[in-house]
């Protein structure tokens, strides 16, 4: 019987994983329509009362994504004064959604990687991921992956979907 060789383990195939790169703690996403009068309408005398008899102790050590989830214009002062509630606590804090807060998340991750390693390799984009990566991490991973390796995939080894490739006449 002949032995089966794993080629993609001898491959000098490079794996960037964005989920080993995925951050730590607890997400937690504030809604603050809860402190708008039906969902819609600020008045700032009720708003600052609900923050004041708000918890914000339990949001620590949280990564907090603070949005609002109906279509109401708050005003940025609205979405300070929370952050200022919440600056004691929480570990980071975030406009938007949980995504954009992990979004946000692996910008502060991926700029401080050193992308010299992967200088004129062939770099495969791991695609499938058991922790929500958001689209925007990818992204960012790519544009830093191209200035250096030689060739970027997307996927798995074994179905891999090329993305780019140097020109090899530079």
């Amino acid at each position: 019987m002949e032995q089966i060789i794993n080629k993609v383990a001898n491959s000098a195939l490079e794996v960037f994983d964005l989920e080993e790169y995925y951050p730590k703690g607890i997400r937690t996403q504030i809604d603050i329509s809860q402190w708008l009068l039906e969902g819609f309408l600020l008045k700032e005398t009720d708003f600052r009362a609900h923050l004041k008899s708000h918890n914000w102790a339990q949001y620590q050590d949280h990564l907090v994504a603070i949005h609002c989830s109906t279509d109401a214009i708050v005003p940025a002062w609205a979405l300070l004064l929370v952050t200022i509630q919440l600056a004691p606590f929480a570990k980071k804090i975030a406009n938007g959604t949980l995504e954009d807060l992990d979004a946000l998340l692996y910008q502060e991750i991926l700029a401080e990687i050193d992308y010299t390693i992967y200088k004129n390799k062939a770099v495969i984009i791991k695609g499938c991921s058991k922790k929500p990566v958001p689209m925007r991490a990818y992204i960012l991973a790519s544009q830093q992956l191209q200035a250096f390796a030689r060739s970027i995939m997307y996927g798995e080894a074994c179905s891999a979907v090329p993305l780019y490739k140097t020109n090899k006449k530079e």
